[in-house]
C-alpha cells in the first residue's frame, strides 16, 4: 500500500502546486516555465539582455530586438533540469519583412515524461498488479508570434507578442492560455535601453479536468483528499528594464555590458519587496574578440532567503557562458547557478542559431 499512498501524495502534490487555483485569482507561479528563459547566450549573462538583444531569440527577450535582423534566422536550444528528470527544449524562426519590420515565431515545451500511474495498481480485492501501471507525462507548450517595427524616431522600435499557452497533465487535466507582451528599445550613442513587459493584460489560463480520472485519487488518502482545482488563473503582469553600452578596445575587442531590473507586482523574497511590487536585478557582461569568440558571465536571482532560525541570507545566481561564431552559424553554452549559490539547480544549457543565408551562397 505505501507505493500507491506515495505516488498520490505526489500527484496530489503535483495538482495542488500547478493547478489550484483561486477562480479568477492572480498566482505568483503561474506559468513560471516561461520565465526560464531562452538561448544560452543570454542565459550566460543571467538574462540581462532586454535592451541589447537583436536576433532571432529577442521574441523572447524584447521583440524590438527583431528588427535589427539581416537575414532569416533560426534558433535551437536544450537544458535539462532536476538530474534530467525534466527537459526543456525551445526553437524559433525570425524573418525581415522590409528594412523597417520583420516577424518570429517560437515554441517552448517544458516537460516531464514518462511519469509512474500507479492510481489503479492495486485492485479492489488488495492485491498488486504491475500490469496496470501506466505512464504519463506533464508537458507544458508556449507559441509565440512576434512583429516588430522600427518607429519614425530614429534609434526607437517596438515588438508585440502574441502568446498562446497549452498545458498538459496525462489525461488528468488540460489548459489553454493567451497572451501579450509589449517591448520597446531604444539607441542613443553608445547607449541602449529596453524595456520588455510581459503579460500586459494577464495571461488567462482556463483548465478542465477529466472527471474519472481525477476520481482515481480523490479520497485515496484519508485525511488527504484532493478537491477539484478551479478552472481559471491569471499571470500579473511583469515589467524588465535594460540600460547597457559597448566598449571597443584596439578594435579587436568589445565588450557589452548590461544591468537590467526585474518588476513583479507582487510581494515575494527579491532583493526589493514590497505589498506592491518586488524588484530583483540582473548583470551581465559579454567580451567578444574579432566577433568570433565570446566569454559571458552575469549574475542575478538575488533572493532573501528565511533560515530556520528566522534569520534572512542573500542568496543569488551566478552564470557562466561561452561561444564561437563563424560563417552565419552561432553555438553558445551556459552553465548556470555556478557553485550552487541559490536555491536554483545549476544546469548545461546549449544551444545553436542560424543565419540561413548561409544556404544561399
Amino acid at each position: 500500500m505505501n507505493t500507491k499512498y506515495c505516488f498520490l501524495s505526489i500527484l496530489s502534490f503535483l495538482f495542488t502546486a500547478s493547478l489550484t487555483i483561486n477562480a479568477q485569482n492572480t498566482r505568483k507561479y503561474s506559468n513560471e516555465f516561461m520565465n526560464i528563459g531562452v538561448d544560452a547566450a543570454a542565459l550566460g549573462m543571467s538574462g540581462a539582455v532586454t535592451a541589447t538583444t537583436n536576433d532571432v531569440n529577442s521574441g523572447y527577450w524584447n521583440p524590438a530586438g527583431l528588427v535589427h535582423l539581416q537575414d532569416n534566422q533560426l534558433a535551437l536550444m536544450h537544458s535539462s533540469y532536476f538530474a534530467n528528470i525534466a527537459n526543456y527544449n525551445y526553437a524559433a524562426f525570425a524573418m525581415p519583412l522590409d528594412d523597417r519590420s520583420a516577424v518570429g515565431i517560437s515554441m517552448i515545451r517544458f516537460g516531464v515524461d514518462d511519469i509512474l500511474d500507479t492510481t489503479q495498481l492495486i485492485d479492489q480485492q488488495g492485491n498488486i498488479n504491475y500490469d496496470r501501471i501506466n505512464l504519463f507525462s506533464a508537458v507544458d507548450y508556449g507559441i509565440t508570434l512576434s512583429y516588430a517595427r522600427k518607429l519614425p524616431i530614429s534609434g526607437l522600435n517596438y515588438g508585440v507578442n502574441a502568446k498562446i499557452i497549452r498545458r498538459i497533465i496525462g489525461d488528468f487535466a488540460t489548459s489553454w492560455g493567451f497572451g501579450l507582451d509589449l517591448g520597446i528599445q531604444f539607441e542613443h550613442k553608445n547607449w541602449k535601453f529596453g524595456l520588455m513587459a510581459r503579460d500586459i493584460t494577464t495571461t488567462f489560463n482556463a483548465w478542465s479536468f477529466d472527471d474519472d480520472r481525477l476520481q482515481d485519487i480523490q479520497n485515496a488518502i484519508p485525511g488527504q483528499n484532493q478537491e477539484e482545482p478551479e478552472a481559471t488563473e491569471l499571470t500579473l503582469p511583469k515589467l524588465q528594464l535594460g540600460i547597457a553600452k559597448t566598449f571597443v578596445f584596439d578594435y579587436d575587442y568589445a565588450l557589452k555590458v548590461e544591468m537590467d531590473l526585474i518588476a513583479r507586482f507582487e510581494q515575494n523574497n527579491d532583493l526589493i519587496a514590497t505589498s506592491f511590487v518586488s524588484i530583483n536585478p540582473a548583470l551581465g557582461f559579454e567580451l567578444g574578440y574579432i566577433d568570433l569568440v565570446y566569454l559571458r558571465g552575469g549574475v542575478g536571482n538575488f533572493q532573501n532567503e528565511i533560515q530556520f532560525d528566522n534569520s534572512e541570507t542573500l542568496t543569488f545566481q551566478p552564470n557562466l557562458g561561452i561561444g564561437f561564431k563563424y560563417n552565419g552559424i552561432a553555438i553558445d553554452y551556459a552553465i548556470t547557478d555556478i557553485g550552487d549559490q541559490s536555491v536554483a539547480l545549476y544546469s548545461n544549457v546549449f544551444s545553436l542559431k542560424v543565419d540561413l543565408e548561409i544556404f544561399r551562397r
